[in-house]
C-alpha cells in the first residue's frame, strides 16, 4: 500500500480513537488499494481451485488409463495362457544333421500336434511312427511349444545315414 510508512495496512482502523476518519493519510487512496488487493486475492485463489480441479482430474485419468493398461496386460497374459494348446509329447534328443534337426525341431520342444496327432487323440508313441511311415518324404506339419510360444515345424520324414526317418527321440509326457 502507498500509505504503508503511515502504518495503515490491510487491517489497521481507518478512524481516530473518536471514530472520525484520520487526517493524516489518503482514505480514498488506502480504500482503493485495498479493494484492488482483495480483488486480486479472490481471483488468485479462483485460480488455484481451478488448477487444484484439473490437477485432481489428470491424476484420475492417469490412474484410471494405469489401471485399464494393468487389466489389458493381465487379459493378454490369460489368453496367451489360453491358447497354448495342450502338448502331449516331448523331444529329449535331436541327432545333428538328421531331418528333424535340418527342419529345426529342438530338445525340449513339447509336441502340441504331429501331422494329424494332437492331445484329443495321441494315445502312445505309435501313433507318431504310423503318421512317419506314411508321411516318408512328404512334409509334416509339426507344432511345438517352445519357449512359451507356438512354433510350427515342417518336418519331412525320409532315409538319412542314421536310423530311423526322423532322427531325434520322442517321450510322451505324463499327464
Amino acid at each position: 500500500l502507498p500509505s504503508q510508512q503511515k502504518g495503515v495496512g490491510m487491517h489497521e482502523p481507518l478512524v481516530d480513537a473518536e471514530g472520525f476518519p484520520r487526517s493524516d493519510i489518503d482514505l480514498y487512496q488506502v480504500r482503493t488499494a485495498r479493494h484492488n488487493i482483495i480483488c486480486l486475492q479472490n481471483d488468485h485463489k479462483a485460480l488455484m481451485k481451478q488448477v487444484e480441479e484439473a490437477l485432481h482430474k489428470l491424476h484420475a485419468r492417469e490412474k484410471e488409463k494405469h489401471a485399464k493398461d494393468e487389466a489389458e496386460a493381465l487379459a493378454e497374459a490369460m489368453s496367451q495362457n489360453q491358447s497354448l494348446p495342450q502338448a502331449f509329447a516331448k523331444v529329449n534328443t535331436v541327432t545333428p544333421g538328421s531331418p528333424a534337426s535340418v527342419s529345426g525341431l529342438q530338445v525340449d520342444d513339447e509336441i502340441v500336434e504331429f501331422g494329424s496327432v494332437n492331445a484329443n487323440n495321441f494315445q502312445n508313441l505309435q501313433n507318431i511312427a504310423t503318421v512317419v511311415q506314411h508321411s516318408e518324404g512328404r512334409p509334416l506339419s509339426v507344432t511345438v511349444i517352445r519357449g512359451g510360444r507356438r512354433v510350427h515345424v515342417g518336418l519331412t520324414p525320409k532315409r538319412w545315414a542314421g536310423k530311423g526317418l526322423l532322427g531325434c527321440n520322442i517321450i510322451p509326457l505324463q499327464r
